[in-house]
């Protein structure tokens, strides 16, 4: 980890991290963060997910109705589904939602009018499409989610087969622990969320209170800034923050790497040098996300989803629901992406999940 220094943002002064030997005022803290964070940070994470379950039904037709296809997140479990649905032997269309309520209405619309199998929701809230959703149930066409909801599993209200997503308070609580442990509990955090997605603003708040377990931790701002509006808000949001806050500012996180995607730029034409202020997005570690950590440019770590095997998974629970099987239970462990960890994949992704669901399907 590199903190800011003793000088101005931008200065050619040594750049040694500003941390307390002690771990500021909660060293017992700081140790159980550290724990928690290595345990997160291991290279190798073997399959341990289902090995089980029903073989594929043949012939199915899916839609994936996606909040928005450019966050990378939605785009990689669409990829995830899309390359799943070819090895087990199914069409899948993607609609996109394009980032607004009224197009994932309407994508949504659209992808009932196709009478299909099945219809994934990638990446939104499906109480924002209750209609849509009563209408599925009605059709008696299963729904399968991708952090659609904060709790993964099946659904009553909504009433989903399964939502697919890790435990958003085991991300948010590493998420916090990796800062907690990289500052020595000396960090000063600014959070970006969108409060808009309740999903998202639960993972915030969850940040944010363990982060308040160091108490000499500076919880500095919180910017609700909405996701489909974050390539346009973000330049004077990070000018205002750096002005207000200097050297004071030295952690960020978000609920998505995307903040940081359009963070970079404001932050270099601020005479913030990468290493000055160290971010970790808590979501998705989508493939720009890596390579901004590979290279060092303005983050520093993900806590990512594992995109493309969720897509995957979300076909099993698809292909469980067409067989009037339980749901898996399945939920993926948080895991940390830094630097010195990082394969030469562009996404993270536990081993050997393609070959265990293809053994369940019989494919």
């Amino acid at each position: 980890m590199v903190g800011l220094t003793a000088c101005s943002h931008g200065s050619n002064s040594s750049s040694a991290p500003k941390t307390n030997a002690a771990g500021g005022s909660c060293s017992s803290v700081v140790k159980s963060a550290r724990a928690a964070v290595d345990k997160a940070s291991a290279k190798d994470t073997p399959w341990a997910g289902p090995t089980t379950g029903p073989a594929a039904v043949s012939g199915k037709s899916i839609v994936y109705v996606a909040a928005d296809m450019t966050n990378p997140g939605v785009a990689g479990a669409a990829s995830g589904v899309t390359a799943a649905a070819k090895a087990i032997g199914w069409r899948v269309r993607v609609i996109d939602g394009k980032g607004t309520p009224a197009g994932t209405q309407s994508a949504f619309s659209q992808a009932l009018a196709l009478r299909p199998d099945g219809i994934m929701i990638g990446g939104f809230d499906p109480n924002s499409t209750s209609a849509q959703v009563a209408q599925a149930n009605q059709a008696n066409i299963p729904l399968v989610g991708w952090q659609a909801l904060a709790t993964p599993g099946p659904s009553t209200s909504p009433k989903l087969f399964s939502n697919v997503t890790t435990k958003v308070a085991d991300v948010a609580k590493i998420t916090a622990d990796w800062i907690i442990a990289e500052s020595n509990g000396t960090a000063g955090v600014v959070v970006f969320t969108d409060k808009s997605i309740p999903f998202a603003a639960g993972k915030s708040a969850m940040i944010e209170k363990e982060l308040k377990t160091c108490s000499s931790i500076k919880l500095l701002s919180t910017q609700n800034i909405p996701l489909a509006d974050v390539s346009n808000r973000m330049p004077a949001a990070v000018s205002s923050l750096v002005s207000k806050y200097g050297q004071k500012w030295n952690y960020s996180t978000a609920i998505n790497d995307v903040y940081f995607e359009n963070a970079a730029a404001p932050l270099r034409a601020a005479g913030v040098k990468a290493g000055d202020i160290v971010n970790i997005g808590a979501g998705d570690g989508d493939t720009s996300a890596l390579q901004r950590i590979r290279s060092g440019n303005y983050q520093a770590a993900s806590v990512p989803s594992p995109l493309v095997s969720e897509g995957w998974q979300m076909i099993d629970e698809m292909n469980r629901a067409l067989n009037n099987a339980p749901a898996s239970g399945y939920v993926p462990a948080v895991h940390v992406s830094t630097k010195a960890n990082l394969g030469p994949a562009n996404s993270w992704n536990p081993s050997g999940y393609e070959a265990a669901y293809k053994k369940i399907w019989k494919r």
